[in-house]
């Protein structure tokens, strides 16, 4: 894959304001190596790290990752117990430094099923992290685009919502990513094309990258890449460029 480490300028391009990722490849990442899909979840879990550092380099205001889905829970015990000592270990060890470099967490998705003390890690996070306004960082954590869809309705209806008052606006701001953009591009790793239940709703619109590098290695220039690919789209919105 070609690499632009001699030119990582973005003064000339246009940097979407809300990226999303799909983290996906660290089961085959762990594969190639002969290594356990455990290993491959805790090199993904590190690569996260560089990826803020990316993203408040280049400016980029909210990142939103895919961390775990609805239907996830599927997955063997073993994995599911796994990702959730890793999640743990992570907030453990980045909040504080998260905190430090002013991003602030928000999390999408539903806590119920989590295990107490990890649901109190992920509250002390987004506590501590309330202020911070360098990078809004998403973790879309026990999360599923159909079931926020349904949370939002149920909420609507339990507000008692009239119908002659809903509109996108309105239901945009019953969804767990009320007050912010929508994604501009969303980046799947692995080679993989599908959406997967991943904000459905928020990326009607958003321009998608896919590329075949496993998330363990998708890197820094692999998201300059993104960017320079983001400026090649015409973003209609549904609209024509030339009225002929």
């Amino acid at each position: 894959m070609a690499r632009h480490t001699e030119a990582l300028d973005l003064s000339s391009l246009e940097v979407p304001t809300h990226v999303a990722i799909i983290m996906d490849g660290n089961g085959r990442w762990a594969k190639r190596r002969g290594l356990p899909r455990q290993a491959g979840h805790r090199a993904g879990a590190e690569n996260l790290r560089r990826i803020i550092r990316a993203c408040v380099e280049f400016n980029i205001k909210v990142l939103t990752i895919y961390a775990f889905s609805t239907e996830n829970w599927g997955r063997p015990k073993t994995e599911v117990q796994a990702l959730m000592k890793i999640f743990a270990r992570v907030l453990d060890q980045e909040t504080d430094e998260l905190n430090a470099n002013g991003v602030c967490v928000h999390h999408l998705g539903d806590l119920t099923g989590v295990e107490p003390k990890l649901q109190e890690k992920v509250r002390r996070a987004l506590e501590l992290t309330r202020n911070n306004e360098r990078l809004i960082l998403n973790v879309a954590f026990n999360y599923g685009g159909r079931a926020e869809i349904l949370h939002a309705v149920r909420q609507m209806l339990a507000d008692n919502v009239k119908p002659e008052a809903l509109n996108e606006q309105l239901f945009s701001s019953y969804l767990f990513t009320k007050g912010l953009p929508d994604p501009d591009l969303v980046i799947r790793t692995s080679g993989e094309l599908r959406i997967s239940n991943f904000l459905i709703w928020q990326a009607a619109y958003s321009e998608y990258y896919p590329t075949p590098a496993l998330w363990p290695d998708f890197g820094r220039e692999d998201l300059y890449e993104a960017i320079v690919a983001f400026n090649r789209r015409d973003r209609r919105f549904g609209l024509v460029t030339d009225a002929a």
